[in-house]
C-alpha cells in the first residue's frame, strides 16, 4: 500500500499505517513522544528499511486504560510490581511468597481439621505453659518448612518454639521472620475464625556481639537479655535470640492470614495495607482491598469482660463509660470473638478498639510482643490507626525476652487515645 495511508480510529487514539513519505507529513508535536517519532522516522528512511511503520497519535489528554471485568491482580503479581518499583527486593519477594504458600496449606488443614482428626490437644505443652492443639504443632511445622525451603531466611522464631532457630538451608538470605503459626487455635474445635500472624526484620548488626567471651560483651541490650536467662544457651542460639529482639520500628513487613468464611491475607510492606482473598477456583490470593484505612473513631469495643473483676479501677471506669448511652442515647457495642486475628480484622474495617489488658492474673498481659503485638501495631499504623500498651507506642518497645508479653490496645486513633487518657 505504497503512497496510501490507512487510519484505524478509536476514541483515544489513531493507529497509523504509513510509509516513510506519509510519516514525514506529521510533525513530532502530534505524537506521544517526539524522540520516538524521530527514531522511527530515521529507521523508516534508512536504506533497505522501507515498509510499514506502526505508531499511535494521541488526541488530547492521556487516556486511562479501562480495566477489564475479567482482569485480576494476584498476590504474586502484586509482589513482583513492588519489586519492580524498588519497594522490596527479590529476596523479600520470595520470603513473602513462601509465607503465602504456608498460609494456603494451613487454610486447607483448618478446613479439614475434623475430617483429618486434627482437632483436640496434642498432649504437649508449649513454652508458654499452654496445651498445644494438634493443629498448633502441624501449622508450626508447615510455616517453618516453607520458610526454610525459601532459602532466603536466616533466622525464624515461632511462638511455639523455645528459642529462635538459625536456618541452615539458607544460602543467600538473612531475613528474620517471627510468626504465630495459628493464633486462636483454642477455637479450632468450634470452627471459629483463626489466623496466622507474621513479621519480617532485617538483621540488626548491633545485635551481633562476639558471644565467644562474655567478658567482652558491652551491649546494654545484650546484657539485659542475658539477665533474662539466656546464659544456659549455646553461642549460636544466643546470637539468634539477640538478633530477633528488635523493636517493631525495625519491621520491614508484617501481615496476617485469617481462616474464616473467606481466607483473607492482609499485608503491609510499609506503604499502606492491602488485603487479598483466596480464590478457591484457582488457588491464588486475589487483591480485593487497596490502601485499607481504619476509621478515625468507632462504636465497637472488643475486650474479654469475663476478666472485668481482675482489672484495675481506671480500666473499669473506661469500660463503664463506654456502656453509658450518654446524650446520643447509643452506647458502644461489644464484639468479642476470642481470636486476635478475627477481632483485629473487624476492628480494622469498622473502627473501634480491641484490648487485651494486664490484670491480677496476667501482670504483663497475655499477648506476645514479638509475634502478635508488634506486627499488628505495624499494620494498624499503616492503616492510620494506633497500637499502645496503655502508656507507650507498641512499636517503640524494646523487647528484652523472646516471649515477652505486653498489654495491647489497638484500633482507631481517637479510641486508643481516649483509653490512654483514662489509664494516665
Amino acid at each position: 500500500m505504497v503512497g496510501a495511508t490507512a487510519t484505524a480510529t478509536t476514541t483515544s487514539s489513531h493507529l497509523l499505517f504509513s510509509n516513510s513519505k506519509s510519516l514525514s507529513r506529521f510533525p513530532p508535536s502530534q505524537t506521544l513522544n517526539s524522540i520516538t517519532t524521530r527514531r522511527r522516522h530515521r529507521n523508516a528512511t534508512a536504506p533497505g528499511r522501507g515498509g510499514v511503520v506502526c505508531m499511535a497519535v494521541a488526541e488530547g489528554a492521556k487516556t486511562v486504560r479501562k480495566k477489564s471485568g475479567y482482569e485480576i491482580e494476584t498476590l504474586t503479581n502484586w509482589l513482583l510490581k513492588q519489586e519492580q518499583v524498588g519497594t522490596i527486593d527479590a529476596e523479600l519477594t520470595i520470603v513473602l511468597s513462601s509465607i503465602s504458600m504456608a498460609c494456603k496449606q494451613i487454610a486447607s488443614l483448618v478446613q479439614r481439621a475434623s475430617i483429618s482428626n486434627l482437632t483436640g490437644v496434642q498432649g504437649a505443652v508449649n513454652i508458654q505453659g499452654e496445651d498445644q492443639k494438634k493443629l498448633d504443632v502441624v501449622s508450626n511445622e508447615v510455616f517453618s518448612n516453607c520458610l526454610r525451603s525459601s532459602g532466603r531466611t536466616g533466622i525464624i522464631a515461632s511462638e511455639e518454639e523455645d528459642v529462635p532457630v538459625a536456618v541452615e538451608e539458607s544460602y543467600s538470605g538473612n531475613y528474620i521472620v517471627v510468626f504465630d503459626p495459628l493464633d486462636g487455635s483454642s477455637n479450632i474445635d468450634a470452627a471459629v475464625s483463626t489466623g496466622s500472624i507474621f513479621g519480617i526484620y532485617s538483621p540488626n548488626d548491633e545485635c551481633l556481639p562476639d558471644i565467644e567471651e562474655d567478658a567482652e560483651v558491652n551491649s546494654q541490650h545484650f546484657s539485659s537479655i542475658l539477665h533474662s536467662g539466656l546464659r544456659g544457651l549455646g553461642s549460636a542460639e544466643q546470637r539468634c535470640v539477640v538478633n530477633v529482639c528488635q523493636p517493631g520500628n525495625n519491621l520491614l513487613a508484617a501481615g496476617y492470614c485469617m481462616y474464616s468464611s473467606s481466607i483473607i491475607f492482609v499485608i503491609t510492606i510499609g506503604k499502606g495495607v492491602f488485603a487479598f482473598t483466596l480464590d478457591p477456583m484457582f488457588g491464588e490470593f486475589v487483591l480485593t482491598q487497596e490502601n485499607v484505612q481504619i476509621p478515625k473513631s468507632g462504636k465497637i469495643y472488643s475486650f474479654n469482660e469475663g476478666n472485668y473483676q481482675l482489672w484495675d479501677d481506671k480500666l473499669k471506669k473506661y469500660i463503664d463509660d463506654l456502656k453509658d448511652p450518654g446524650p446520643s442515647g447509643k452506647p458502644y457495642s461489644a464484639r468479642y470473638i476470642g481470636s486476635l486475628v478475627g477481632d483485629f480484622h473487624r476492628t480494622l474495617l469498622y473502627g473501634g478498639i480491641y484490648g487485651y489488658p494486664r490484670d491480677k492474673k496476667s501482670k504483663n498481659g497475655k499477648l506476645r510482643l514479638l509475634y502478635e503485638c508488634a506486627p499488628m501495631s505495624f499494620i494498624v499504623e499503616q492503616a492510620g490507626g494506633k497500637g499502645s500498651d496503655g502508656q507507650h507506642r507498641v512499636l517503640d518497645i524494646q523487647p528484652t525476652e523472646i516471649h515477652q508479653r505486653v498489654p495491647l490496645y489497638i484500633g482507631s486513633v481517637e479510641e486508643v487515645e481516649k483509653l490512654e487518657k483514662y489509664l494516665a
